[in-house]
C-alpha cells in the first residue's frame, strides 16, 4: 500500500510540530537551569559577606542579601520587565512594551507563551545581583530599609534601563556605536559598581576606618573560610548567569545581539578566565580574599567578549586584570579614603571599564547583526553612558536617604553591632555563655 501525498504532508506536518515541541521545551529546560545556578550566587554572595563582617554584624550583613533578593523578585514583576522591553531606543516607550505590564497574557500562566516566565526569572536573578555587588561594599553601617530602597532602585530601575541600552538588540548603545557586552560586565557589573561608588560616598566609612591623621586601619571579617566559601559559590553561580547570556535558537546558539556563538566558547573562556583573574590577584596580593576575587576581576574583565576570544588571549586578558584591579582598590580605599568593605568598586565598577574598553581593543572590527562593527570608540562612549547611569541614581537617592535619616545606623548602634539593633537573632550565642556556664554539669574526661 502506497502513501497519498495527503499522508506524506500530515507526517511532515507533524514532525514539523514535534521538532518545533522539542525545541521549545529544551529552551524552557535550558533557562530554568540557568536561573537555578544563578541563585548559588546569591548564596555565594551571602556567605562571603558575612564572613568579611565582624560577628556582630554577620547576621545584618547576610539578611541584607536576603532582603534584596525577596523585594527584587516582585519588583521586577511590577516594573523592572516592562522596563526593559519598554526603552530600548533610550526614552521612548516601545511597543514591545506591553507584553511587560503585569496584567498583560505574557505575564501570567499562559501556556501558548513558554518564554516570557522563563526570560523574567533570568533576568530577575540579573536584577539581585546588581544589589548584591552594592551589600558588601556597604557592610556594617548601612540600614536595612535604607539598604532595601537602594536595592530596588538599582535593581528594578536603573540596571535594567541600562540593559534596555546596550544588552538588547535594539539597544541605541548597540545600534549607534556597534556596543558589545555579551555577558554583562557593563550592563550588570559596571552599572552596580558606579551606583555602589555614588551610595559609599554618602555613606561613609566604618567607625574606626581611618584614624585622624589618615592611616588607614585594617577591619578584619570574622570568617575568612567562609568568605572564600561564598567566592567560590559565585563562581559556580556564573556558570549560570554565562548561560543566562546566551540565546537557545532553532537554529543554534546566538548572543544577545543577534550574532553566533556557542557553548564551547562560553566553556573555554570562562574557565580560562576565572584561573587567569585568579593567579594574577594572587601574584600580586597573596590575599586568599583577592585571591578568590580574582576569579571575579577575571570573568568580569573579559565577559564583554566572552563569545569572540581566543581562550588563551582570555587568559592573558583576565590576568593583567588580576593584576591591576586589586591596586586600584588600594587607590580607591587609601587615597580617596572611600570605605569600600570587600573591593566592589574595583572588582564590578573598574572591570567592568575594562572588560567594555578590552573589546574595543582587542575585537575592534569584528561585525554586530545589528548596527556598526565594534570600535573602541563605541566601547568608549558607552562605557562613559553606563558610568553616568550607575553613578548618579546611587549618589542622588542615597542622598535622599541620608537627609532623612534612612541611610546610616546610629554610631551606637554600629559600635554594639548592627545584629543587636535591626536583626532578632544572634549569630553566635554560644560564644555569649560563659564556660561551663550550661544548665547541664560539666563532667570531665577522667569521670
Amino acid at each position: 500500500m502506497t502513501e497519498t501525498t495527503v499522508d506524506v504532508a500530515a507526517k511532515l506536518e507533524a514532525l514539523e510540530k514535534s521538532l518545533s515541541l522539542a525545541h521549545t521545551l529544551n529552551a524552557e529546560i535550558f533557562y530554568w537551569w540557568c536561573t537555578a545556578l544563578m541563585v548559588a550566587i546569591h548564596a555565594g554572595f551571602l556567605a562571603y559577606e558575612m564572613g568579611a563582617s565582624r560577628s556582630k554584624n554577620a547576621l545584618a550583613s547576610g539578611i541584607k542579601n536576603l532582603l534584596a533578593f525577596a523585594f527584587l523578585i516582585p519588583a521586577f514583576y511590577f516594573v523592572g520587565w516592562w522596563i526593559y522591553l519598554a526603552f530600548p531606543t533610550g526614552l521612548t516607550i516601545s511597543e514591545a512594551a506591553s507584553a511587560g505590564l503585569p496584567w498583560s497574557q505574557n505575564m501570567g500562566p499562559n501556556v501558548a507563551d513558554q518564554a516570557s516566565g522563563i526570560f523574567y526569572a533570568a533576568f530577575t536573578l540579573f536584577a539581585a545581583t546588581t544589589a548584591s555587588i552594592m551589600s558588601g561594599a556597604c557592610i556594617e553601617r548601612i540600614r536595612l530599609s535604607g539598604f532595601t530602597i537602594l536595592a530596588v532602585i538599582c535593581g528594578a530601575f536603573v540596571w535594567n534601563l541600562g540593559a534596555a541600552w546596550g544588552w538588547h538588540p535594539q539597544g541605541w548603545l548597540v545600534t549607534s556605536f556597534g556596543f558589545h557586552d555579551v555577558a554583562a560586565a557593563g550592563a550588570v557589573h559596571m552599572i552596580a559598581g558606579f551606583f555602589t561608588l555614588g551610595v559609599l560616598l554618602n555613606l561613609g566609612p566604618r567607625i574606626g576606618r581611618y584614624s585622624a591623621d589618615g592611616k588607614v586601619n585594617e577591619i578584619t571579617g570574622h570568617s575568612m573560610p567562609m568568605s572564600l566559601i561564598g567566592l567560590m559559590l559565585i563562581v559556580m553561580g556564573f556558570f549560570g548567569f554565562l548561560g543566562g547570556c546566551i540565546i537557545y535558537t532553532a537554529e543554534g546558539w546566538t548572543t544577545i545581539y543577534n550574532t553566533p556563538a556557542n557553548l564551547s566558547a562560553f566553556g573555554f573562556n570562562t574557565l580560562m578566565s576565572v584561573g587567569g583573574g585568579m593567579i594574577g590577584a594572587y601574584l600580586v596580593t597573596r590575599d586568599p580574599f583577592w585571591m578568590m576575587s580574582g576569579a571575579l576581576i577575571g570573568v568580569i574583565a573579559s565577559g564583554s567578549g566572552l563569545d569572540l576570544y581566543y581562550p588563551g588571549l582570555a587568559f592573558l586578558n583576565s590576568f593583567a586584570a588580576g593584576c591591576v584591579i586589586p591596586k586600584l582598590n588600594d587607590i580607591v580605599i587609601r587615597k580617596f579614603k572611600i570605605d569600600d568593605a570587600v573591593g566592589a568598586i574595583a572588582v564590578h565598577g573598574f572591570t567592568g571599564i575594562w572588560g567594555i574598553l578590552a573589546v574595543g581593543v582587542l575585537a575592534s572590527g569584528y561585525p554586530n547583526m545589528e548596527g556598526p562593527a565594534i570600535s573602541f570608540t563605541g566601547q568608549f562612549a558607552s562605557m562613559v553612558v553606563y558610568a553616568v547611569l550607575g553613578f548618579v541614581p546611587g549618589y542622588a537617592a542615597s542622598y535622599v536617604l541620608k537627609a532623612f535619616g534612612l541611610l546610616r545606623a546610629s554610631p551606637d548602634a554600629e559600635l554594639v553591632g548592627l545584629d543587636k539593633t535591626e536583626v532578632p537573632a544572634m549569630a553566635y550565642p554560644e560564644s555569649h555563655i560563659p564556660a561551663f556556664a550550661q544548665n547541664e554539669p560539666h563532667v570531665s574526661p577522667a569521670e
